[in-house]
């Protein structure tokens, strides 16, 4: 689809995937944010209408009020507009305090130190193997030759998840959130999700039977407020793990890979040095932002931004502008990868914050690390293609070569 501009007072459609390959989202909320800090979106047909907050400290401060605004309900405005999350009470991200605290301790041991140590030194040297081998290749898609191999492999190490059957999750992963074109329908999205949960139920209960040294273990043997998880809650947030820790994770690296090929003077600073490895993943994580936005359901009548809201309303978050606030960030639209003051939504904020961040983190910079050892220049060979979603922003493809 050809991008078209967006005009003054002209609102896009946040409910279409395909307003998010025809325009530039960025560009839409740099016109909105400061006319709009919130505003109503009508929805089309019978569905719900819902509330857009576009600044970074009302969205942070959105974020932080778990007490009123809920994520019981789903947290993705597409799963809100056609009823309540099905996984409602029984996974991380649709759970609210206090079973939402109790399974958050749980996650968190899968992703302690001790756990993640040997993880992320596997990170390193694949990623390392990964960029060396396409360096002087000519042409080539990173998505597919070198993004699609990291987060995937790493999230299916952590869960012991067997070799001959990872490239069928990462299949129904590329469909559940997001396509590669508009001819995939929801349909196909609904049966991809079907089928993580049903593959990691089964795997739940062989777990159980036989117990290993690994997090679907972990999960399944630990109890939570007296009681052992269900296969089903086992299987729903190990479908969570894989579907935070593979897409948002795999776009972070095609989009950084992007930015680095249209900024060549960053990516000179990045490899004399003068920008560190740490500044340069938080400018990326802020530059790319993934998952555009977060939802939540207001419980009780509250205000955002001298706005009433109404109970049963729902209010999307939306990362993508927060991270362009210029009250926030100076000159936003420029990459920085030096830039020192990061306070980014890319995680979210308060007691949803990502559980996975320090993984995702270190991904990235396994990334920049391995390329800035072995790359000399970075140059786009041809158009990348966008991702279907009005979730997540990103690239299915991207023609590039390293030299």
């Amino acid at each position: 689809m050809k991008e078209t501009q967006v005009g003054a007072g002209e609102f896009l459609d946040l409910t279409d995937p395909a307003t998010f390959v025809r325009h530039e989202p960025r560009d839409y909320w740099q016109v909105i944010r400061p006319q709009h800090p919130i505003y109503w979106h009508d929805s089309p047909g019978d569905l719900p209408g819902f509330w857009v907050v576009t600044r970074f400290g009302d969205i942070q401060a959105a974020y932080r009020n778990a007490k009123f605004l809920s994520s019981a309900r789903g947290t993705v405005l597409d799963v809100l507009l056609h009823g309540n999350d099905s996984a409602s009470g029984k996974m991380l991200a649709v759970t609210d305090r206090p079973r939402h605290q109790q399974l958050r301790n749980l996650m968190l041991r899968a992703f302690s130190p001790k756990v993640l140590g040997p993880v992320v030194e596997r990170v390193e040297q694949r990623t390392r193997s990964l960029v060396a081998s396409v360096v002087d290749v000519g042409t080539f898609d990173f998505a597919a030759e070198v993004a699609e191999h990291i987060p995937m492999t790493t999230i299916c190490d952590l869960l012991s998840i067997p070799d001959g059957d990872r490239a069928e999750l990462l299949r129904w992963n590329k469909l559940a959130l997001s396509a590669d074109s508009e001819e995939v329908d929801d349909l196909d999205s609904l049966i991809a999700r079907n089928d993580i949960v049903s593959y990691f139920m089964d795997l739940a209960k062989h777990r159980r039977e036989n117990p290993g040294d690994d997090v679907i273990t972990m999960i399944a043997s630990t109890q939570v407020d007296g009681e052992l998880l269900s296969e089903e809650e086992v299987a729903l947030n190990c479908y969570s793990l894989i579907l935070g820790g593979d897409e948002s994770s795999r776009m972070s690296a095609i989009g950084a890979v992007k930015a680095l090929a249209e900024n060549p003077g960053q990516w000179a600073a990045l490899r004399a040095g003068v920008a560190s490895l740490d500044d340069a993943v938080e400018e990326v994580l802020r530059w790319v932002t993934p998952a555009m936005h977060f939802a939540r359901t207001a419980l009780t009548d509250l205000e955002i931004a001298g706005q009433k809201i109404r109970a049963g309303d729902i209010v999307t978050l939306w990362n993508t502008s927060a991270n362009d606030d210029e009250t926030v960030f100076p000159d936003p639209r420029t990459l920085d990868l030096a830039r020192k003051t990061n306070k980014h939504l890319t995680f979210g904020h308060g007691p949803h914050f990502c559980v996975g961040a320090f993984l995702g983190r270190a991904e990235l910079r396994a990334l920049l690390s391995s390329l800035a050892e072995s790359v000399r220049s970075i140059e786009l060979d041809g158009t990348p293609s966008r991702i279907y979603s009005n979730f997540l922003f990103g690239y299915s493809s991207l023609p590039v070569s390293f030299r």
